[in-house]
Parts: C-alpha cells; sequence; structure tokens
C-alpha cells in the first residue's frame, strides 16, 4: 500500500470572500434593509460630521483672552481656557490648588497601583490605600493638622464631582453587599429592614433625597447640631446608589450554584467564612460589568448635587455664562466640554472593567 502524501497546491481565496470588500458586504450590504439603513446613516454622517468638525475644530477660535478675540464662526474655546480653573477647582484659593492636584493625583495612583504591583502585594497595598487614601485627601482638601482650612462651601468644579464619586463607590459597595446579605437573610427582621431600605431608596429619584438629605436630615440631629451641606450630600448619594448597589451583588449571589454552599457547609465553614471564602468572591466577579456601570451612574449623578447648591462642574458653567464679560452664548461649547469629559472619564472606567473582567476570567465559560 503507497502510503506516499502528496501535498495540495495551496489556491488563494477568491477576492470577494476576504477584506473589506466582503466585510462591506456581509455587514453593510447584506439585506435590502440595511443597505437603507447604510445609506441612511451614511447620508446623516456626511451631512452633519464635516461641519462639526469644522466648528470644533478649523473655524474654532484658540487664542485670546476675551469674548471679542472670538472672530472666527467656529467655538469659542478661549471661553473654556479663562475658565478652566474654575471649572476644575470652583472657589477653592487659588494658592492652595496644589492640594486638590495632590489629591487628585493620590486618586490616580491608587487606581494604577493595582495594575502594576506584584500579586503577593497588590491586596495588602490595595486595602492600606483604601483606608488611607480618603483621610489623607480629605486632610488635604478640608485642612487642619498644620495645613489652612478650607471650608467645604469652597470646593467646587469637576474637582468636587470627582470626589464625590470616589467616596461614594468606596462606601456604597460594602452597604450594598450588607444590604445583600441582609436580603437573603433567615432573620425576618433583618430581611424586612433591607428590603424596606433597598425599596424606598431604589423606588425615588435622587434629586428627592438629594432635597431630604439637606432640608429634612438636619432635623434628626440634636438641637445646635448642623451637619455640613456637602456631607448631607454624600450621605444621599451614597444611600441611593448602595440600593442599586445591593440589587447588582443579589443578582451575582443568585447566580452562584446552592451545592457550593452545601459543599462549605459539609465542610464545617461558617455562614461568614463561607461567604467570605467562596460566595461573595465568585459573585463579585459575576457582577463585574454591573457593579461597574452602577460606579458610572453615580459618577454622572454627582451633576445633580447643583440642585442643593453645591457649585460642581455644572454649576460653574452656568455661572460663567451668566458673567457679564461672557454674555456671548457660549452654552454649547460649555456643555460640550463638560460632556466630552465625562465621557473621557466614564469610558476610562468601562475599559478598566474590560481589563479586570479579562484578567478574572469571569466568563465562566464551559468547555
Amino acid at each position: 500500500m503507497d502510503n506516499t502524501f502528496t501535498p495540495i497546491e495551496a489556491r488563494k481565496p477568491p477576492s470577494s470572500a476576504i477584506g473589506p470588500i466582503a466585510w462591506m458586504k456581509e455587514s453593510l450590504f447584506s439585506s435590502p434593509v440595511n443597505t437603507l439603513l447604510t445609506v441612511f446613516f451614511g447620508y446623516l454622517i456626511i451631512r452633519f460630521v464635516p461641519p462639526v468638525i469644522d466648528w470644533a475644530f478649523i473655524s474654532a477660535n484658540w487664542v485670546g483672552t476675551t469674548q471679542d478675540e472670538c472672530t472666527k464662526s467656529g467655538a469659542c474655546w478661549i471661553f473654556i481656557k479663562q475658565w478652566f480653573s474654575q471649572l476644575l477647582y470652583g472657589s477653592y484659593p487659588e494658592n492652595l490648588h496644589w492640594r486638590v492636584n495632590l489629591a487628585l493625583i493620590g486618586l490616580v495612583a491608587v487606581v494604577v497601583l493595582q495594575f502594576f504591583l506584584p500579586q503577593h502585594l497588590r491586596r495588602r497595598v490595595g486595602w492600606v490605600s483604601l483606608l488611607v487614601y480618603p483621610l489623607v485627601s480629605l486632610w488635604l482638601m478640608y485642612g487642619g493638622f498644620g495645613l489652612e482650612t478650607v471650608s467645604t462651601d469652597k470646593w467646587g468644579g469637576f474637582s468636587l464631582n470627582i470626589l464625590l464619586a470616589f467616596a461614594g463607590i468606596l462606601m456604597s459597595l460594602p452597604i450594598g453587599i450588607i444590604w445583600a446579605l441582609g436580603r437573603q437573610s433567615k432573620m425576618p427582621f433583618v430581611r424586612v429592614v433591607c428590603i424596606s431600605s433597598i425599596e424606598l431608596f431604589r423606588g425615588v429619584p435622587l434629586i428627592t433625597i438629594l432635597f431630604m438629605g439637606s432640608v429634612m436630615l438636619p432635623l434628626f440631629f440634636p438641637a445646635g447640631v448642623q451637619l455640613d451641606k456637602l456631607m448631607r450630600a454624600f450621605i444621599a448619594i451614597t444611600l441611593f446608589q448602595s440600593a442599586y448597589m445591593a440589587e447588582v451583588i443579589r443578582g451575582g449571589l443568585q447566580a452562584i450554584p446552592k451545592g457550593q454552599v452545601e459543599a462549605a457547609n459539609s465542610l464545617g465553614l461558617g455562614y461568614w467564612k463561607t461567604m467570605r471564602l467562596i460566595v461573595l468572591p465568585q459573585a463579585l466577579k459575576i457582577s463585574i460589568p454591573n457593579i461597574v456601570n452602577t460606579f458610572i451612574a453615580l459618577f454622572k449623578d454627582t451633576t445633580l448635587v447643583l440642585i442643593i447648591g453645591l457649585f460642581e462642574v455644572l454649576s460653574t458653567i452656568q455661572a460663567a455664562l451668566q458673567n457679564s464679560n461672557w454674555l456671548g452664548g457660549h452654552h454649547i461649547e460649555g456643555y460640550v466640554f463638560v460632556a466630552f469629559v465625562f465621557w473621557v472619564f466614564c469610558y476610562t472606567m468601562s475599559r478598566i472593567s474590560v481589563h479586570i473582567e479579562n484578567k478574572l476570567n469571569t466568563g465562566h465559560s464551559r468547555s
């Protein structure tokens, strides 16, 4: 029997089966409906994108210090340049901006270190940084212990949005975990309290809770005790987001097979050890996309504190637009700039989420 192997000459596939032409046929013109949609959206892109690029870049005003120097037909980015310091720092004293910068740099360092530290150091440094950084940033922002005191009514701008979001994230996650565990508790009193708290804060808009925190929360404190307005907003945002976080965590808990809990019980592990070592790590891994989505929603919701008189970035934009030296109507430039900055931060958070998912292999695929 002849076992000689005769190789077959490799031939290239037809050009219509590979490359951009094949991709266009398959993705853009695969059916009459897709063809119509491609033509329609192509028209929109040709119709609107070039004028936007011209307005934002080509015909924009970049150089100058006053509104009178915005002579071109495009965007007046001079407005953003002149108000950039207020947009970032609010009314924080100019000579103390370095303290805000240090607090923001510390926040970036806390996040970045988790990606570059060795595995055996990451958890220890992570816990220490999460416990120490809030105290250090509060000391830098507020002062005391050798630093000049800056009252919270002078905090503002985009730095206030960032710090409010970080503080809310830091507190809403553990509270949400406690509420989620309490909702599944076998003790009726604990279960009723947790369910009532979750449904109460999920059932009303955040604006309502902010108003209640600003107006009604001081009524629960003894006479003469004044709670800072920023602290009231922080408490309201944290409780609101904790309710949503609890439901996210509860979904992750329900995805864990009951057999794992039974196996832990058969090994003699108690409730808290089972949750800490077996159930919660898996539930948090499964819930990473929804957790990050909740964090992004929290970050965007920080703009609502303008309703109760805190001068975050949108409040600063509105104040700048009412300035007598800038009454030329620069609403579009201001809101486009704010939207772009928020998009950058939210997109970065989503990419970090994807990186963590891939690193932890949260797909739970079955081979």
